[in-house]
């Protein structure tokens, strides 16, 4: 059980300043980005110029810029695959750009070479992103820990030289340097990184510690138990790396379409093309023919029918604090039917707050005066469990004393003398006192609720009890019931805490299923279980404990405001504003925007059949097709624009733990 320590400032050592964030990639560092914008800024220049008619040397140099920034990087990773025997999408719309361009459509070619350069600047990015948050993952742990050699002295040494059996000292507010096991001294461990425990835990001679958990208010020896490679930091990475790899088999289904509608456009248009030569045709309008299916057959409707309803649902959810990482997630929330919820900062704010103060009978105390004497008792102490006793007694105005002979013993909690009489403040199990039936059905009970229990004795006699929890978040029991409407099962929970904090937290907020005391690898076993049962499974979760789950799941979302730097790089999507609400939100208005992508679908197959059969069964005129072309793309343009209204999102919001949009809205 935890108790109230005091966790003094650190002196400052590398090891006790906080981690640093992972570096990001500078956008612009990437030659696919900058390749991309040059592009894009050249296509701009020229548009205005070709639709006012001007004289062709003014636009015609700059489209051809746009063709040369934004189509060799593809067109020479095409040639590349070409060599391996495969033909991409890429390759084939630079073809199609330069017939298009042949026959004089520019703006056509242009138009569809600015749009997949985009589209492997946002993939380059999104892959670079994901590097960089293994790497700040890695940043945890120390670069140096202290060995102890025979005869007691001690030296320096990089932690990944560390082996198994050494023996490193841990200085108060240091971070450890490798997973073990404590061989002497006492002390409290902030190890929410790991468990997901939102208090510091107690060690002693005999408990594990891991690497990257920072050291609490006493000096700790502890004996190398791991490899470093092999510490839980380490398997951390590896199961990131491992998940995000294996994250989105549908890429695999979408590269296999390419490739054959790739193959059977290519062969088409070259049919096209020969087979009227064959007859006697001539060569001019062969090839018209020919470059007039290129483009009518091209696939820009079929990419716009995906994009526009996607992103107008991520500008949407943007606006009201969802950040999807790509228009993939943003389809993919829509395919959810499972949901795994985290519990320290997810479901609950994640800082201890006092929700009981009750004074024993025969104390004399009042809860204000009970309150108060702890405070001030507390009020010198760093420990989180101080600071919220501290914060209760300002909350509610009361005046705190001035404490001296202030003392703390890892372990056990505080001592104060204040106004003339001894206060102690901290565990029930730890403080010196006969153990009174008053006294122990009170702990009891507050046990049972899960709260974390502190005695508070003046001058020796126990005075009262306060019972300290981490609160659920207003819109918990909402978004749970909401969730369990869009997906037909209640969410589960799995939590890094202990069972009877997370059995009472899951009854108030209407859980049934309950998985806690879990180990990051704990996590992903559970989702990996679920996804095999044939589940796709949404996880959320705020702490670097939940990465390598939020990776392995079918989709992620990670609480921003106090989510770890890896969590909210690991998630698919952050919701910024910690509103619980938008997550079944979001999720309806995913199922929407893949309804529309439907829609847009059939509509752009229409308009590509039936151009293309009146290219092939009689003549159709250039300007018409492109007409028809152009047509349809802005048909389902528009149509995908819609998600951008605010009726939208207002439709998918959460009222009374009941989504508020049409039933039929719910399941696509």
């Amino acid at each position: 059980m935890p108790s109230v320590l005091d966790q003094r400032p650190a002196p400052p050592t590398v090891a006790s300043r906080p981690a640093p964030s992972p570096r990001r990639t500078r956008v612009l560092t990437l030659p696919e980005a900058r390749w991309a914008l040059a592009a894009l800024l050249l296509f701009l220049l020229a548009l205005p110029l070709d639709l006012l008619s001007t004289p062709w040397w003014l636009w015609g140099p700059l489209y051809a810029a746009v063709y040369l920034t934004g189509g060799w990087e593809p067109g020479r990773e095409g040639l590349k695959a070409l060599k391996d025997k495969t033909l991409d999408v890429d390759l084939l719309m630079v073809v199609a750009a330069l017939g298009a361009a042949a026959i004089g459509q520019f703006l056509d070619g242009a138009l569809l070479i600015v749009i997949f350069a985009t589209s492997g600047a946002l993939e380059a990015v999104a892959t670079a992103r994901t590097a960089d948050s293994v790497r700040g993952l890695l940043d945890l742990a120390p670069a140096t820990a202290s060995r102890l050699l025979p005869g007691g002295a001690e030296e320096s040494v990089p932690t990944d030289t560390l082996a198994v059996g050494d023996t490193v000292l841990v200085r108060p507010g240091e971070r450890i340097g490798a997973d073990g096991q404590v061989l002497r001294g006492a002390s409290e461990v902030d190890q929410a990184g790991i468990s997901g425990e939102p208090l510091p835990v107690a060690k002693r001679p005999g408990d594990e510690v891991f690497a990257g958990t920072v050291n609490g208010g006493g000096a700790l020896h502890v004996r190398v138990g791991r490899d470093p490679s092999d510490s839980v930091i380490a398997r951390i990475v590896t199961m990131v790396e491992e998940a995000s790899e294996t994250k989105a088999p549908t890429q695999l289904f979408i590269e296999k379409i390419e490739q054959r509608y790739s193959i059977g456009m290519v062969a088409a248009t070259l049919a096209v093309f020969a087979v009227p030569l064959a007859f006697g045709s001539a060569l001019q309008p062969a090839l018209l023919r020919a470059m007039t299916f290129m483009i009518v057959a091209s696939p820009c409707a079929v990419v716009l029918s995906t994009m526009p309803p996607l992103l107008s649902a991520m500008a949407n959810a943007g606006r009201h604090g969802v950040l999807a990482k790509s228009a993939v997630v943003m389809e993919r929330l829509g395919r959810i039917d499972a949901v795994a919820l985290d519990k320290t900062g997810t479901l609950t704010e994640g800082t201890p707050r006092v929700t009981d103060v009750r004074p024993l009978p025969g104390s004399g105390l009042g809860e204000d005066l009970l309150l108060a004497l702890a405070a001030a008792a507390e009020h010198p102490s760093e420990h989180p469990l101080a600071r919220a006793v501290v914060d209760a007694a300002r909350e509610r105005g009361l005046p705190l004393a001035d404490a001296a002979d202030f003392g703390s013993t890892p372990g056990e909690g505080v001592t104060a003398t204040i106004d003339g009489h001894t206060v102690q403040v901290g565990s029930p199990s730890r403080l010196p006192f006969a153990d009174t039936d008053p006294v122990r059905t009170v702990v009891q009970a507050l046990e049972d609720e899960g709260r974390t229990v502190v005695l508070v004795l003046h001058d020796g006699t126990p005075a009262g009890v306060l019972g300290i929890a981490d609160r659920a978040r207003p819109d918990a029991a909402a978004t749970v019931a909401a969730l369990k409407q869009l997906t037909g099962r209640s969410p589960v929970l799995l939590t890094g805490d202990n069972e009877r904090a997370a059995a009472h937290l899951a009854a108030e907020v209407g859980i049934t299923e309950v998985c806690a005391g879990l180990l990051p690898q704990d996590k992903v076993s559970a989702v990996k279980g679920w996804e095999a049962q044939g589940r796709k499974v949404l996880v959320v979760g705020d702490g670097v404990n939940d990465a390598p789950a939020l990776a392995a799941a079918h989709t992620g979302i990670a609480m921003g405001r106090a989510g770890s730097d890896l969590a909210l790089e690991t998630a698919d999507a952050v919701v910024v504003r910690d509103e619980l609400a938008a997550i079944p939100a979001v999720v309806t208005l995913s199922r929407r925007s893949r309804r529309l992508v439907v829609q847009n679908l059939v509509i752009a197959g229409i308009f590509i059949t039936g151009l293309v059969v009146w290219d092939l069964l009689a003549t159709l005129p250039l300007p018409l097709g492109v007409a028809g072309h152009e047509g349809s793309t802005v048909i389902v343009g528009l149509n995908g624009l819609r998600l951008l209204r605010e009726t939208a999102w207002n439709d998918s919001a959460v009222e009374d733990g009941r989504l508020t949009k049409r039933p039929e809205l719910v399941e696509l």
